[in-house]
């Protein structure tokens, strides 16, 4: 039995059911916003104008975290266009249906045939445009858009040639584009010299795409960089308004409301807000407002959910039993959602039970939540404009409609220094919008750090009890059950609202766990839904951020009790996964052989070396990782090398899948090493970086990747490259130690 589509795959389903029951205008509609031409420009369509001075412009829906989304999708459209890179510049979308994200059911469809597949594709953009409903996130950018984007740009190139092929008189089917000009034998146009003959019924229902794609696969320079380079790139925290006031915040322990203050002293020039869930102060710089509101004798008062504290994670472990007992080899204890073959048969003998937990985890951007509003309340109306680094726009605007009781609202997207799942959130635009309200005049909120770190939306804790058997052959039988809270409930509740029922259990919360690339013959795992009142949310690479851990780390155990390398192991088991496959070998050619190096001398002072694999494929794209751990007697283990190879299927800029593999090591390897949130009567104890480090650059390891070519449809790129790495360090721990480590963290902070 295989489970079928999960809660979170089917997220678009719930968010279309929502709409429909909320209606039509609590849903902010914003078509008055969609793209128009400056002075000097004209549109070609939704995703692309030209101006009179040859620059061309790309509208792109997706929010840029760092990642090199505004450049990958511009290189789409250009590509197919014929444009010279040096000419081309982007503009964020504005809210429309003609930008919401077309990939939101991905994820339902990955494991469909067809013509399921198609049908769950074709149902999710539906609802999606319907909704304009625009977000960055499940590493589905270019995923979603390199065709909608390919065929606009084929679309704009074809009325072009047929503008110049009417001035010369010629067939329009023997003039091309290229660099940026229109090109029939000798003679040569640049495009903006035609844009005046354009004519709308040029363009084709069926655009021609391109057998030649010029940019496709090179490693172009990024339209971000340079700006980010000189200092001159805007995020969310350098947006400045006419009259701007400053606001800093307080909020109290999870769960908690402010009492009322009544009557208190302030400095001269400070304003006071109170709100329902928290209480901010309003000057003409931050440093005025943060001094003024961490000052105010505040007392809290607890809602009617228990507040988090160490319960949450004996409550995570306890969600492990059977009738108050730990489950046996055969058992089960959760929902299951997948069963093959006969596992109580290959669990009777030689069974190794393991157990591996994760804890909470903040996303910890170096950006903290921040948001710039101005609001005009007057003549029965409200209407709002918003200034924020959010990943989402929809939810944003929501947000705020939902706070003022409009649905007059404009977002306007800004660069976002660091994303990771927390910035789809939309908290921080609404009380940007309150204090505007309630002050009168634009507000700039920003985020103390400890506000920061305290009231995030937290990747769950995560425990899982795995028992499983082995030969050289394989792995035999595998029973996995994993206990963790249903992270998209929550999200879905406190963003869309009116979802029917609350947190189940399924396969949508342990993904990673289900589909295993390995040919395992007896097989069952079983989500166990655990309690949670601490406010979740989506953590880079999501489900995959711990099962990859506990996954990876069983099957190198398994291999280990089956005395063969584990590498072998794992080959052994793809023997019909020849993409997987690939991806192994090429890690092993760059950092093989695995195991223990102690130099030969055998001396007990000298460092040891160890090397350890794992291998994840999550949001269609495949990543084996090798890591390099050094151990010295009386110091703690460094990670010093790692080796990455990844399979992405097609490959827009090489630079970029570099770089955010590179990424994506770095932020799981901080949270491997040092990550964790604890929580005591609903105050997180690590309010800074002191106390939740981040890698530094003295610490960062050597990092190799290799690209293996490919034809397969393109694959996430942001988030793959974080779940090998912590299976990957904690099997060259073993191979250093002898230890294992089951565990996460590593290290104390």
């Amino acid at each position: 039995m295989r489970a079928g589509l999960s809660r979170r795959n089917l997220l678009i389903a719930a968010v279309a059911g929502t709409g429909l029951a909320i209606g039509w205008a609590v849903w902010p509609r914003a078509s008055r916003l969609n793209w128009t031409a400056g002075p000097g420009e004209s549109l070609i369509n939704a995703y692309l104008k030209i101006g009179v001075d040859g620059r061309i412009t790309v509208a792109v829906a997706q929010a840029e975290m760092g990642q090199g989304i505004w450049s990958a999708l511009a290189q789409i459209i250009a590509d197919e266009l014929g444009a010279d890179w040096r000419t081309v510049g982007v503009e964020p979308a504005p809210l429309g249906p003609d930008y919401a994200n077309p990939g939101l059911a991905l994820g339902a469809a990955a494991e469909q045939s067809e013509p399921l597949r198609s049908l769950i594709l074709g149902a999710g953009r539906r609802v999606a445009r319907f909704l304009d409903f625009q977000i960055t996130g499940g590493s589905n950018s270019v995923r979603a858009w390199e065709m909608p984007l390919r065929a606009a740009g084929a679309s704009a190139r074809e009325m072009l040639v047929k503008a110049a092929a009417r001035r010369w008189q010629v067939d329009w089917a023997e003039v091309d584009t290229a660099a940026g000009f229109i090109v029939y034998k000798a003679n040569r146009l640049a495009f903006h010299e035609v844009m005046a003959d354009l004519d709308p019924n040029d363009a084709p229902d069926e655009p021609t795409l391109r057998s030649v794609r010029r940019l496709a696969g090179q490693p172009v320079l990024r339209l971000d960089i340079p700006a980010k380079v000189d200092g001159s790139a805007r995020f969310g925290i350098d947006v400045r308004l006419p009259g701007m006031g400053y606001a800093a915040i307080v909020q109290g322990p999870l769960g908690s409301t402010p009492a009322p203050l009544g009557k208190v002293a302030l400095p001269p020039g400070v304003k006071l807000v109170e709100e329902a869930g928290f209480v901010a102060c309003v000057a003409d710089n931050w440093y005025a407002a943060h001094k003024a509101v961490t000052a105010l004798p505040i007392k809290w008062q607890q809602g009617k959910d228990e507040a988090p504290g160490p319960w949450q994670i004996a409550a995570i472990r306890g969600a492990l039993a059977a009738d108050d007992k730990p489950f046996g080899p055969t058992g089960q204890v959760g929902k299951v959602v997948r069963d093959e073959g006969d596992v109580g048969a290959a669990l009777k003998s030689g069974v190794l039970t393991v157990e591996y937990s994760l804890p909470f985890l903040a996303h910890a951007c170096l950006e903290p939540m921040t948001a710039t509003a101005r609001v005009v309340d007057g003549s029965g109306s409200v209407r709002a404009e918003i200034w924020a680094p959010t990943q989402s726009a929809s939810l944003a605007a929501r947000a705020v409609a939902r706070a003022l009781g409009t649905d007059d609202v404009i977002i306007h997207p800004t660069l976002i220094g660091g994303g990771f799942g927390r910035k789809v959130e939309g908290d921080a635009c609404a009380q940007a919008a309150l204090i505007a309200r309630a002050v009168g005049r634009p507000v700039q909120l920003i985020w103390s750090r400890e506000e920061d770190f305290g009231h995030d939306m937290f990747r769950p804790a995560a425990a899982a009890r795995l028992h499983g058997t082995a030969t050289p052959a394989g792995i035999q039988g595998w029973n996995a059950a994993i206990a963790v809270p249903d992270v998209g409930a929550a999200f879905a509740g406190r963003n869309i609202g009116g979802l029917a029922g609350g947190p189940s259990a399924g396969a949508g919360a342990i993904e990673g766990a289900v589909e295993l690339p390995y040919a395992i013959p007896n097989m069952r795992v079983q989500h166990c839904l655990a309690d949670c009142t601490a406010p979740l949310g989506f953590w880079r690479s999501v489900g995959h951020s711990f099962t990859g851990f506990m996954v990876e780390s069983f099957v190198d155990e398994l291999a280990i009790a089956a005395a063969v390398d584990p590498a072998t192991f794992r080959l052994t088991m793809l023997k019909d996964k020849p993409r997987h496959a690939a991806v192994l070998q090429a890690v092993m050619e760059m950092g093989g052989p695995l195991g223990r190096d102690d130099g030969g001398t055998g001396s007990p002072t000298d460092p040891v070396i160890g090397r350890g694999i794992a291998l994840v494929e999550s949001f269609g794209s495949i990543v084996a990782q090798i890591a390099e751990v050094e151990v010295v007697p009386g110091q703690r283990p460094r990670v010093t090398r790692v080796w990455a190879a990844v399979d992405c299927g097609r490959v827009i800029n090489p630079d970029t899948v570099a770089a955010q593999i590179e990424g994506g090591i770095i932020y799981g390897l901080s949270a491997a090493l040092f990550g964790r949130i604890d929580f005591e009567q609903g105050a997180v104890a690590q309010s800074n970086f002191h106390a939740y480090p981040l890698v530094t650059m003295a610490d960062c390891p050597e990092i190799e990747t290799r690209i293996i070519a490919s034809d397969a449809d393109p694959g996430g790129i942001g988030e793959p490259g974080t779940p090998p790495i912590a299976p990957a360090v904690a099997n060259a721990l073993f191979a250093a130690t002898g230890k294992r480590w089951r565990n996460l963290p590593f290290f104390a902070a």
